[in-house]
């Protein structure tokens, strides 16, 4: 018997050694030829939609010179990288009189930490944070994504493959460790293909952390488990607008020392009635959890709470049901808007890639232009909570 668990225990080793080897051959015909992903460029009516301004104006500042000049193709067609776009912001902004064309937060104002939570696999909790990020990162923010998920699938979709190019100690776990190897969190982030948008990745190095604060627990010399996140993202928040914490679907003490560092939560709910049932206990175990860290001196004033309804099909009538029912009982702490499930989503997530990657001529008008305007109104509907946090003007400009 004991021969036999041991063989099975080679053949799962074997699979997953094996199954890494493909995905690693599979990013290098995917990505060539450097096997790194790499960020498309942007129509001239795309980054004039980004920055605010009529495509026309944007042509007459190409022809006066004016900031960074966009690639033309044969037949006339501009297009801007994302870099060159936050450069025309900076310049726009240093002469708009007063018109808010680069948004960054002062001085005065926190960085904002919202955390994605749910312990229900399946909730839409990574595509939730990875798009969040990315539409910040478009906006022109600061941001700073960060994997709290051992299964590391929002590294893997900025381009880092966990178990190829996460080595020991680059994982948030490097940052928050009970021993002398602890190192400053500066060293572990990481330049994504996105400019504005850096990561802390994300490994199977991770669960240590569930594994050592049971045992640090013992030790009333050491900082509070609770509050280790929140300190080693505080040596790095003057970098950053906003960060995007991407937990694990448990309530451990990685999402607990999340949701103690989070300014902002968002929970992420497919509107069936097994995921609301799950997700009633993650909230009567939080609480529960929660009120016990408070008493030890966590800080949980959050700026704001909202549930966010992902892949959602209004043409479904036990979902409508559903989420009419959780606005009766949660009210305005929903969204207003909804993710609604897409085709797009979910074909641009066999390349590795998400909506806001992939442009618009890999499928068809109406499925791509519904999931996008569906993925900016809650992602700007999230921005709007955050500049009210602030004490800005809801929207992404003034009146």
């Amino acid at each position: 018997m004991t021969l036999l668990k041991a063989r099975m225990t080679d053949v799962i080793a074997g699979d997953g050694a094996a199954l890494s080897e493909e995905l690693h051959a599979l990013r290098q015909t995917l990505f060539p030829p450097a096997s790194q992903k790499t960020l498309r460029s942007f129509s001239s009516g795309e980054a004039a939609k980004l920055i605010g301004i009529a495509d026309g104006y944007l042509r007459q500042l190409s022809l006066e010179g004016k900031g960074p000049q966009p690639e033309t193709t044969a037949s006339g067609r501009r297009s801007f990288t994302l870099s060159q776009i936050n450069e025309l912001r900076a310049l726009l902004h240093d002469t708009g009189k007063g018109k808010e064309y680069r948004f960054r937060r002062t001085a005065a104002e926190p960085c904002q930490v919202i955390a994605a939570v749910n312990f229900k696999g399946g909730s839409g909790k990574t595509t939730t944070a990875a798009h969040l990020a990315q539409y910040f990162a478009l906006r022109g923010y600061r941001v700073l994504a960060v994997d709290l998920d051992p299964q590391a699938s929002l590294t893997a979709l900025h381009g880092y493959q966990p178990e190829f190019d996460v080595s020991p100690n680059e994982t948030l776990y490097g940052a928050i460790r009970y021993d002398a190897e602890r190192r400053p969190l500066k060293g572990i982030v990481r330049k994504t293909y996105f400019p504005g948008l850096d990561i802390v990745p994300g490994n199977l190095e991770l669960m240590e952390f569930e594994h050592d604060t049971p045992k640090a627990l013992l030790d009333r010399e050491s900082e509070a488990f609770f509050g280790r996140i929140a300190s080693a993202l505080g040596e790095v928040a003057e970098d950053y607008d906003v960060m995007v914490l991407d937990c694990p679907p448990q309530l451990g003490f990685l999402t607990l020392g999340a949701l103690c560092a989070a300014t902002s939560i968002l929970v992420t709910v497919h509107p069936q009635m097994l995921d609301v049932m799950s997700m009633c206990q993650f909230l009567l175990m939080a609480a529960d959890l929660l009120s016990v860290v408070q008493e030890a001196g966590a800080d949980l004033d959050y700026d704001f709470i909202r549930y966010v309804i992902t892949r959602y099909e209004p043409s479904d009538a036990p979902q409508t049901q559903m989420v009419a029912f959780m606005r009766s009982l949660f009210r305005d702490r929903v969204l207003t808007n909804t993710m609604l499930k897409s085709t797009a989503i979910s074909d641009a997530g066999l390349s590795k890639q998400t909506l806001y990657e992939v442009g618009r001529e890999n499928f068809t008008r109406a499925t791509y232009d519904r999931a996008v305007e569906a993925l900016d109104a809650v992602n700007g509907e999230i921005e709007g909570l955050m500049r009210q946090a602030w004490g800005r003007p809801v929207k992404g400009r003034p009146e």
